[in-house]
């Protein structure tokens, strides 16, 4: 009699079993588990805010009927809403791209085909792709630590240390020290908290670089400095200052 490997699922055949027929059993492990795990496709229609992955013992030449056992799945939905995706509670990794226009959330199940969640979960927001991996209760990111360039938009909290070049816009919380350039065209250069230090150029078209009360503003050619909200003083291009207050020269600031 068969048993199941518990992750995904593989026909294990008991020694002596199938006679004549085992090759079939292993030519399907092979097609339908094995090469779906590895190097599989699959597109999933979400028709529920919290639907299920299908999962069966063995392999199946039909891909709906085991769509978690695939390393690729994209989701849609006709759901109007965002939406949680449960995969079996087996440690896998997955590349998921939500082609939806909502937040798919993807968790995994305390029992395989229900939809509770066994622990945290991992937000895809619309139209973007992300790899993620289970440890069979939890989903996380894949990456947690990237050494080399990032090219494309970063969204969120960045914590840590950047040491070279950011040319784009940063919106949201920087916690660390940058070491380089950051240029923003056409919007904000910083735009939020920035903790630490910025050794190197901060330049943006019409963009601000905020700490947590100095606020440095370009408008109209100037520089302007602003403390609380406030503009205290402003510098031109051609270096001339205008102060809202008393200017100390020698002083020690």
């Amino acid at each position: 009699m068969s048993t199941y490997s518990p992750d995904l699922r593989i026909e294990l055949i008991t020694t002596g079993d199938q006679a004549g027929t085992w090759g079939a059993t292993t030519n399907t492990n092979l097609a339908y588990v094995i090469e779906q795990a590895v190097a599989g496709y699959v597109s999933v229609a979400v028709a529920s805010v919290n639907q299920a992955l299908t999962y069966i013992n063995g392999g199946s030449s039909t891909a709906a009927d085991n769509q978690s056992v695939h390393a690729a799945i994209a989701l849609t939905t006709s759901t109007g809403a965002n939406f949680a995706v449960y995969a079996p509670p087996a440690s896998k990794l997955y590349t998921i791209y939500n082609a939806s226009s909502y937040t798919a959330t993807i968790y995994n199940s305390t029992v395989i085909g229900n939809t509770t969640a066994a622990g945290t979960g991992v937000a895809v927001p619309a139209g973007k792709v992300m790899t993620m991996w289970s440890d069979g209760t939890n989903f996380a990111v894949q990456n947690s630590h990237i050494i080399g360039t990032v090219v494309g938009n970063v969204t969120g909290n960045l914590t840590g240390n950047v040491t070279g070049n950011v040319t784009g816009n940063v919106t949201g919380n920087v916690t660390g020290n940058i070491t380089g350039v950051v240029t923003g065209t056409a919007g904000s250069a910083i735009t939020g908290t920035l903790t630490g230090n910025v050794t190197g150029n901060v330049s943006g078209s019409a963009g601000s670089l905020a700490t947590t009360n100095w606020t440095i503003t370009e408008s109209g050619g100037e520089l302007v400095f602003s403390y609380g909200g406030t503009a205290k003083f402003s510098l031109d291009s051609s270096g001339n200052v205008v102060a809202a207050s008393d200017i100390t020269a020698y002083g020690t600031p």
